[in-house]
């Protein structure tokens, strides 16, 4: 995203006049979500000064700063401390989906069986994912979902939306401000049958080059 990112954290890059931070925002509170946790490293002060507390959205913002970037399992490692000890919804800020209903994440993570017994700890889902179809630009996808089970082969392969909803001990191995990514956490669980998912059809951008912002900021009839 450079040169852009040089002077402009990406989740405060703009689409069609809003940063994509708020977008996540807004629709976490349309939801009833309202305690937020932010971790943030590059330019990170510009997102504090931009957000504040977050009362301007309705919600309530706390900071986890890194530092230097420890990736996407080392930062929520490093934010545990704030986030508590029930499972919470994570989000990249660097796409956009502006539909995506919040709502339905309360409660993916199942803590009965079908007949209403409570599950034992070994047994429960660790992560839900949300996974969308294969952009142009991730052709080979990440994982695949057989009946709402991921798994790390199959046919058809599908791409992770950056949306998930995570139990805290799925972190348990990362020590606290070291980087570690998320991707092999999960691969391993998936292997254990422990990482649920479903398919998300709604619009979603991963905002990863300056010609897919400026796409989105296109005027509507030059979309496609």
């Amino acid at each position: 995203m450079r040169p852009l990112t040089d002077t402009c954290p990406k989740p405060l890059l703009q689409v069609r006049g809003r940063p994509l931070i708020v977008w996540h925002i807004n629709n976490l509170v349309r939801a009833g979500i309202t305690e937020l946790v932010i971790n943030h490293a590059h330019l990170g002060q510009m997102i504090e000064d931009t957000l504040g507390d977050g009362s301007q959205f309705g919600a309530n913002i706390a900071y986890s700063s890194e530092g230097t970037a420890l990736e996407t399992a080392g930062g929520i490692a490093k934010a545990r401390h704030l986030l508590g000890e029930a499972p919470f919804v994570a989000i990249a800020g660097d796409i956009f989906c502006p539909h995506f209903d919040f709502t339905q994440v309360s409660d993916v993570l199942e803590e009965n069986d079908v007949w209403g017994n409570p599950l034992p700890a070994h047994r429960r889902d660790l992560a839900w994912l949300y996974l969308v179809k294969n952009p142009p630009h991730h052709p080979e996808g990440d994982f695949a979902l057989e009946s709402y089970a991921i798994a790390n082969q199959g046919e058809p392969r599908l791409t992770f939306s950056g949306i998930g909803v995570y139990r805290p001990e799925l972190f348990d191995a990362v020590t606290p401000g070291t980087a570690a990514k998320l991707a092999p956490i999960l691969r391993e669980f998936a292997e254990q049958r422990r990482i649920g998912g479903e398919l998300f059809r709604g619009d979603w951008t991963d905002v990863g080059t300056v010609e897919r912002l400026e796409q989105l900021n296109a005027p509507l009839a030059t979309q496609r």
